[in-house]
């Protein structure tokens, strides 16, 4: 029987790469579990509902072998299906209010942008951590709002852990984390790295500092 999971207080919150081949996204997720995320998200967004549910299930099973959280994007349904920990929920991923009311024991994230009115309703909605960015031009999502820093001590009085996105590297990590960034989410900077499981590391120590 596998020792329940436990939800981390802030590190890396790496973020899946859109691969329709299950084989290979297990493949390249292996070593960069290996590196010691603090959470893993599962997002495809090239992937219909049957791949989703396929490799969502696929990928529950690495996480629960390297005792990581798994969170689901866009899906709370899906999230509560496979039995993961989180589900992530941006602009149009349905009412936060409804998935809390539904799912009372998944920890609920928010797409909050560079909006800080939204991160205020969304924590009255009961998420349970919000995310802000782009802080950095991202390749992964080019048209991005940008969010600058300050949002991040802005927030601080929500009470909530807030999650770092775009275009973050281990160099302009620390900047983020010392503005108040508890979790730093990032796909290509692990993924299209040599090795991925040295870049998990990487980014973890722009936390060193804190205690």
């Amino acid at each position: 029987m596998n020792a329940p999971i436990t939800w981390p207080l802030r590190g890396l919150y790496l973020i899946t790469p859109d691969e329709t081949d299950t084989a290979r996204l297990l493949a390249r997720l292996r070593p960069a579990l290996a590196g010691g995320p603090a959470l893993l998200q599962y997002r495809n967004k090239a992937a219909g509902p049957a791949l989703r549910r396929e490799q969502a299930r696929a990928v529950l099973a690495l996480c629960r072998e390297a005792g990581i959280p798994l969170v689901v994007n866009d899906d709370w349904r899906l999230a509560l299906e496979i039995g993961a920990e989180g589900a992530h929920l941006g602009g149009d991923d349905g009412d936060l209010a409804e998935a809390r009311a539904a799912a009372p024991g998944l920890r609920l994230g928010a797409s909050c942008y560079d909006d800080l009115a939204r991160a205020q309703a969304a924590a009255v909605a009961g998420a349970d951590y919000l995310a802000f960015g782009a802080f950095f031009p991202s390749g992964t999502k080019p048209l991005a709002r940008r969010a600058h820093p300050g949002l991040l001590r802005d927030s601080a009085g929500l009470g909530l852990p807030r999650v770092a996105i775009g275009g973050i590297t281990p160099d302009n990590a620390p900047g983020l984390v010392a503005a108040g960034a508890d979790f730093l989410a990032v796909i290509a900077g692990v993924f299209a790295a040599d090795d991925p499981a040295a870049a998990v590391r990487a980014y973890h120590r722009a936390f060193d500092p804190l205690p």
